[in-house]
């Protein structure tokens, strides 16, 4: 497929209204793999929520020390 300047318009304009590559494939009549080509060579790139929550990072548990006379076994 070949890329009018008309097709990269409507890619523009449907990537800004927040169009998925698949629906905009359908849209072009082309492949999703196309669109996503196109849009890397025009350089758009779909801008990233930031995290709502920040994620509480714990350390990791202690290991409480094992006293050696509970594991050793009794001898016969």
């Amino acid at each position: 497929m070949g890329w009018h300047a008309k097709d990269i318009a409507l890619l523009n304009r449907l990537w800004s209204a927040g169009q998925s590559a698949a629906q905009i494939a359908r849209r072009l009549g082309c492949s999703r793999n196309a669109v996503c080509g196109m849009l890397t060579r025009l350089g758009l790139k779909r801008g990233h929520k930031p995290p709502t929550a920040t994620p509480k990072i714990r350390p990791p548990p202690k290991l409480r020390p094992t006293s050696s006379a509970a594991c050793a076994r009794p001898v016969a």
